[in-house]
């Protein structure tokens, strides 16, 4: 049985993280880096630096005190992230009865879901599992990643995010759209970014993009590299 990858969208949700040490810590960073709506951070011992600087975050809280049940109503996600496995799995049972999902970082095998190792590049995400089975090798691809894309494909990303809603308001088919979309990625833009060569990107649009839009290549291509 494989894990079901998805991409969750936490704007405005509640999640709960268990726990204030090392691991937990790296979770509610990521929450954070998510844009999640809110992030409770639990944990009876004094709060390191770095916890404080999390709650320092508009959207980060920090409580020192122990879990309590009511600390689930109404939320999303759960970490739990303490060094007491009884506590953990008591947490776990809990978010189960309610229909939360609950990730445990001493015993996957009981999480509900898995947090993969991410490679970021602008908009690119790219998200890398093996199942629990090996976290060196998720990290040994994740260097790896580094190597194989580089800020070339954020400025592709950036300029296809710009380029979309002109397109669209042309009033053109779909099959149209989805053509000169697919010959963009293909084209040389990739390249042509790589190399730092706002001429050369230019040159190629005049040649994909409709007549109608050919004005805003300069604005299409602002800040790109």
């Amino acid at each position: 049985m494989h894990d079901y990858p998805v991409f969750l969208s936490l704007e405005n949700r509640r999640c709960l993280v268990v726990g204030a040490g090392g691991v937990g810590r790296r979770k509610a960073a990521s929450l954070l880096d998510a844009g999640v709506g809110e992030v409770l951070v639990l944990d009876t011992g004094d709060p390191a630096p770095e916890v404080l600087k999390l709650a320092d975050c508009g959207n980060a809280v920090f409580e020192q005190r122990s879990f309590d049940e009511s600390d689930l109503e109404g939320r999303f996600l759960v970490f739990a992230c303490t060094s007491n496995g009884e506590l953990n799995s008591r947490i776990a049972d809990l978010c189960e009865e309610r229909g939360i999902l609950c990730n445990i970082a001493d015993c996957p095998e009981r999480a509900d879901f898995i947090v993969p190792a991410a490679f970021r590049r602008g908009d690119l995400t790219l998200a890398i599992s093996t199942g629990g089975a090996s976290p060196a090798v998720c990290r040994m691809i994740r260097c790896e990643l580094d190597d194989m894309f580089g800020e070339e494909y954020a400025a592709l990303l950036k300029l296809m995010a710009r380029l979309r809603p002109l397109v669209l308001e042309l009033g053109m088919e779909t099959g149209h759209n989805t053509a000169l979309f697919r010959e963009l990625a293909r084209s040389g833009l990739l390249e042509a970014f790589e190399r730092q060569d706002l001429d050369k990107a230019g040159q190629i649009l005049e040649e994909f993009l409709p007549a109608p839009m050919r004005d805003n290549i300069p604005e299409l291509l602002d800040g790109l590299v």
